[in-house]
C-alpha cells in the first residue's frame, strides 16, 4: 500500500484533498475494458468536477458524459466535450442557463432530464423563444424514489410532450441508486427486475415513433448488471472510488484515487489524539468513521466538529504534532466538493494542482 505515500509530503498543507494520476488512469480503463463498447459509457462528472480528469476520460476515447449541475455541465463545455447530458430537471432560471449554455457553447451538444408536463412545456416555451431545440429525456423512478416519473405514467407524459416545440424526446434515463448489494448475483436480479419496465416502456415508444430510443442506466454499483444491454450507463464514484464502494461492492475492479491528507494537531491523552479532518474537510453525512486512514488502521475516529477529528489509538505516545494520516473517505463525491483543489500526484510526488472548477455552481453562464 506504499503507493499512497507523498516523498515531498512537507510541501503539502493539510487538510488537504490529493488526486493520484495513475491510478485515475487506471480506474478510467478498467471502466473502458469492463464495457467494451465505449460508446455505451457515459461517466457521471459530479464525483469529480475536475476538468483535467475529465480531459483524461477524453483522452481515453469518451466522448458522452453525464453531470448534476448546469456548472458541471460548462465545465465539459470548456473541454469540448461533445456530448453531455444534464441529469436534472432544469427549472426556474436554471433551464434559461441551460438555453444559454447551447448558445454559448455549440460545439457540446446538451441534453437534460424531465419528468412532469410542467417543467417540459417550460423548456418547450424558452428553446421555442430561441428558434432552439433541446434534447429531453424522461426521468424514470425506477425504484430510488427520488425523481423521475413512474413507469406507468411514463407513456402519457412521453404522448404529451413529444410533439411539443422547441423540445425533442431522445429518450428514457433511469437510475437505479437504491440496489447497493453486495452479491453480485442479487444486484443482477433486483437490476433486472427494474429494468423490465423500463424496456417495455421503450418498446412501446419504439413502436409509436417508429425511432429507436436511447437509454441511460445505473451508476456505479450497477455498472457490471448494465454493461451487457442495449444502454448507456452512468457510473461517476468510478474514478476516484471510496471505502463505501470499495467494501460494498468487491466485484468491481477500481481502487482509490483520491484521498484526503491530515495532520495530528493535538494529543490528548494516553489513547486519544486530535487531526485537522473536521467535518468542513471529508463527507459528514454519514455517522462516524467517516474516513479510513490507509496508514494507520488503529486511529478510530469518535468525534468530529467543523476544524478537528478527534480519534481513539492504542497508543499515542507513537505519534507527534505534525504526522501525517493518508485517509479514504467512505463517500468521496461530496468530499471532493469542500476543496478548492486537488492536489496531483504522480510517481509518490505532489506535482501539480487542479481546481475543482464544477464545485462552484456558476463558472461563466
Amino acid at each position: 500500500m506504499s503507493w499512497f505515500i507523498i516523498e515531498n509530503i512537507g510541501t503539502v498543507d493539510s487538510p488537504a484533498l490529493v488526486a493520484y494520476k495513475e491510478r485515475i488512469q487506471q480506474n478510467i480503463q478498467h471502466a473502458v475494458d469492463m464495457i467494451k463498447d465505449i460508446n455505451k459509457l457515459r461517466p457521471h462528472v459530479k464525483t469529480n468536477k475536475i476538468s483535467e480528469v475529465c480531459k483524461m476520460m477524453l483522452d481515453a476515447g469518451i466522448i458522452k458524459f453525464k453531470c448534476a449541475t448546469i456548472a458541471e455541465a460548462e465545465m465539459l463545455a470548456l473541454i469540448k466535450a461533445p456530448d453531455v447530458l444534464l441529469a436534472y430537471q432544469p427549472v426556474g432560471p436554471k433551464a434559461n442557463r441551460l438555453r444559454q449554455l447551447v448558445t454559448a457553447y455549440p460545439q457540446t451538444h446538451f441534453s437534460c432530464l424531465v419528468d412532469n408536463i410542467g417543467a417540459a412545456q417550460y423548456l418547450s416555451d424558452i428553446f421555442k423563444e430561441h428558434n432552439l431545440v433541446i434534447d429531453v429525456y424522461i426521468d424514470i423512478n425506477s425504484g430510488m424514489n427520488r425523481t423521475g416519473i413512474a413507469p406507468a405514467y411514463a407513456l402519457q407524459l412521453f404522448e404529451a410532450i413529444h410533439l411539443l416545440p422547441g423540445i425533442h424526446m431522445a429518450g428514457l434515463h433511469a437510475y437505479d441508486g437504491h440496489i447497493r448489494d453486495t452479491s453480485l448475483s442479487e444486484r443482477q436480479h433486483k437490476s433486472d427486475d427494474a429494468f423490465k419496465k423500463v424496456m417495455i416502456l421503450a418498446e412501446t415508444i419504439e413502436s409509436i415513433t417508429k425511432q429507436p430510443v436511447n437509454i441511460v442506466a445505473g451508476g456505479s454499483p450497477t455498472f457490471p448488471t448494465h454493461i451487457k444491454r442495449h444502454v448507456e450507463c452512468s457510473p461517476g464514484t468510478f474514478v476516484f472510488w471510496d471505502w463505501g464502494y470499495k467494501h460494498a461492492l468487491p466485484d468491481e475492479p477500481f481502487e482509490y484515487a483520491a484521498l484526503v491528507i491530515t495532520r495530528v494537531v493535538s494529543i490528548i491523552d494516553e489513547e486519544t489524539i486530535c487531526t485537522d479532518l473536521g467535518h468542513k474537510s471529508v463527507a459528514a453525512e454519514n455517522p462516524l468513521p467517516r474516513v479510513y486512514f490507509l496508514n494507520d488502521e488503529q486511529v478510530t475516529p469518535v468525534s468530529q466538529s467543523e476544524e478537528h477529528m478527534v480519534a481513539k489509538v492504542a497508543d499515542s505516545s507513537k505519534y507527534k504534532i505534525g504526522d501525517v494520516l493518508y485517509g479514504v473517505p467512505l463517500h468521496i463525491c461530496p468530499t471532493v466538493a469542500l476543496y478548492n483543489s486537488a492536489i496531483v500526484i504522480e510517481k509518490k510526488n505532489a506535482v501539480d494542482e487542479w481546481a475543482v472548477i464544477a464545485r462552484d455552481r456558476k463558472i461563466n453562464i
